[in-house]
């Protein structure tokens, strides 16, 4: 976990095989259940969550610097996001880019995608290449509060 020890997680990402990444959640609050994917793009975020080709997938971006150029309307590859949720290293920072009209977290609020940040996404994406891509569940709760057993049997179920 990358997140500092005095830190409440409030997300966490639990694995169908039962591991689990604790970490601050931002974007939409609840869970969701999808594959497991990754993506070592520098850039591009915003048009890899609109691509209609991570449909069900949760995407780990293994870059740190997700969401710090912001979102603008013309990086859309579609009206909204077709990627289920977002894992990454940092959480995002205020958007840098002369740009941005928005930033991430509340764009991925808006469009109820889930996302944790604080996770050691090279970690995760090595996980992924040895196992293939597992199915998970996502959970973002402010309170930090988890049914670890009911979001396993989620991952487990996802088809």
């Amino acid at each position: 976990m990358t997140m500092s020890s005095n830190q409440k997680p409030t997300a966490c990402l639990v694995l169908a095989d039962g591991s689990i990444f604790y970490g601050h959640g931002f974007g939409a609050t609840g869970t969701t259940v999808a594959e497991l994917c990754f993506n070592t793009a520098m850039t591009g975020y915003q048009e890899i969550m609109t691509d209609p080709s991570y449909a069900g997938q949760v995407v780990t971006f293994t870059f740190p610097h997700i969401g710090n150029t912001g979102i603008t309307s013309e990086d859309d590859e579609t009206a909204d996001p077709f990627a289920a949720g977002m894992v990454v290293k940092w959480d995002p920072t205020e958007p840098s880019s002369w740009r941005a009209r928005e930033e991430l977290a509340p764009w991925l609020a808006a469009r109820g995608r889930i996302a944790i940040g604080g996770i050691d996404t090279r970690r995760l994406t090595r996980a992924i290449r040895q196992q293939g891509a597992p199915h998970v569940a996502l959970c973002h709760s402010p309170d930090g509060v988890f049914d670890l057993e009911d979001l396993l049997a989620q991952a487990k179920g996802f088809a």
